[in-house]
């Protein structure tokens, strides 16, 4: 019984961490990416993350952080102060479609995980029910 209720909580958290990432990926996404063939070290340019479920010993998930390959992706933006002599400047490689679509999906298996939470405490709460 208690192994369903570790199993739904570590989905919940594992949800909860993929849509905060979703989330901080499109906060990010006109932000400044890493310049290919830059220093290593490039202030203020953004690393989009994708986050990896992985299957826990104990029977769960956990949520893993990796990041998005590439980080970033040049377009013509003549405009931009990011740009260099030919107008070509890197920016994060953030899809909307695509984070809209972990959103969703993140809420979906969330709901799922709470629900299936409830009706475990339903049925612990039946089993638990002592009539005299």
């Amino acid at each position: 019984m208690i192994a369903g209720f570790s199993a739904s909580l570590s989905g919940l958290m594992a949800q909860s961490k993929r849509l905060a990432v979703s989330a901080d990926n499109v906060a990010n996404m006109h932000t400044r990416g890493l310049r290919a063939g830059g220093p290593a070290e490039q202030p203020g340019a953004y690393v989009p993350k994708r986050v990896q479920d992985v299957t826990t010993a104990g029977g769960g998930v956990r949520a893993e952080l990796r990041p998005v390959t590439p980080p970033s992706v040049e377009v013509y933006a003549p405009g931009s102060p990011d740009a260099d002599a030919e107008g070509i400047a890197a920016v994060a490689n953030v899809n909307l479609a695509e984070e809209l679509v972990t959103q969703i999906q993140a809420q979906r298996a969330y709901e799922a995980n709470a629900a299936a939470l409830r009706t475990q405490d339903e049925l612990t709460d039946s089993l638990l029910d002592v009539k005299t």
